[in-house]
């Protein structure tokens, strides 16, 4: 027989996953043309670190595959958003910058969630919001702590 903290437990990864589906649907939906989440998400980490990052820091901050980051950086600088440059002194290695195009780009997409963020947002309400803040912000460091 299932403990009551198991099926809470299971309830509320269950919640999170369709959560977080939905979420990146409705945000998806919402970007700017041509522009998908994975390339939202590297922009918005360099936009907000405002240094140079190595594809395999960029890869770890996001929870990917080199290979993916490698696939979306390739995106990325083919787009003009992004600077890759050789590491000056290994040159096995690769650092990425956001280019001025890569920040108004950014820039255009946050412009374009922003809607419907607030709206899910003013929806929920500020004061149940800022409950379930430390619930979330303790999961993800527990998890984080555990990769």
């Amino acid at each position: 027989m299932k403990q009551p903290a198991e099926d809470l437990a299971v309830a509320l990864f269950a919640e999170l996953f369709m959560a977080e589906q939905l979420s990146r649907a409705r945000l998806s939906k919402a970007l700017p043309k041509g522009m998908e989440l994975s390339h939202f998400s590297v922009l918005n980490l360099l936009a907000r670190s405002q240094d140079e990052r190595s594809p395999a820091q960029l890869a770890r901050s996001l929870h990917v595959t080199r290979g993916a980051m490698t696939n979306t950086l390739n995106r990325l600088q083919w787009a003009g958003y992004v600077h890759i440059r050789p590491d000056w002194d290994d040159a096995r290695r690769k650092f990425v910058s956001i280019s001025p195009a890569g920040r108004a780009a950014r820039d255009a997409a946050l412009q374009s969630i922003a809607p419907v963020i607030t709206g899910l947002a003013e929806k929920l309400g500020t004061e149940r919001l800022r409950a379930a803040l430390p619930v979330l912000r303790a999961l993800r460091a527990e998890l984080d702590r555990e990769v």
